[in-house]
């Protein structure tokens, strides 16, 4: 059963409504640590890419029992034990055209990597549900730059706003 996170009355605001998709895709994440979900969108509010994390395309799943060297590491650790191909780094992959990004919709807010490769993009919002760790980092790169109007929004869905 999928339990979409936005329960409020009326239509869903932008953002609700693209971090419930962000949560859908991540629900096929293969990761044994936590499924992830990216949604990319242009200035149009049409979404150009969608990921979620997990293994290599055809490499066994650790969902399936086929366990990475750093599928039992804490969270923001052992990263470069994990195979898992990030849900940012996957939607980036589907996308045609990453000069249209306008706004990346994310499960959780992006690692210092993920950053590094959404900062090479047209990209200039990042929203997220969920903070990650290592979140200070990610934020202060993403937001080096005041001239490139970046912004790093926590958008909390119980409350149904952006912090």
């Amino acid at each position: 059963m999928i339990k979409i996170i936005y329960e409020g009355e009326g239509r869903p605001s932008r953002d609700e409504y693209f971090l419930a998709m962000a949560q859908l895709v991540s629900l096929r994440g293969t990761c044994a640590r936590r499924k992830t979900g990216c949604v990319l969108v242009d200035k149009n509010g049409f979404v150009i890419g969608t990921g979620y994390n997990g293994r290599p395309s055809g490499a066994a799943h650790c969902s399936s029992g086929f366990f990475c060297k750093g599928y039992d590491q804490p969270s923001g650790q052992g990263l470069d034990l994990c195979e898992a191909i990030h849900a940012e780094a996957n939607a980036l992959l589907q996308c045609k055209n990453t000069q249209e990004i306008v706004t990346a919709y994310c499960t959780h807010s992006p690692c210092i990597h993920c950053v590094k490769l959404l900062q090479n993009t047209s990209c200039r919002n990042i929203v997220f549900a969920h903070r990650y760790a290592h979140d200070s980092v990610s934020k202060e790169l993403w937001e080096r730059e005041p001239m490139m109007g970046r912004r790093w929004t926590y958008y909390d869905m119980e409350r149904g706003c952006r912090t």
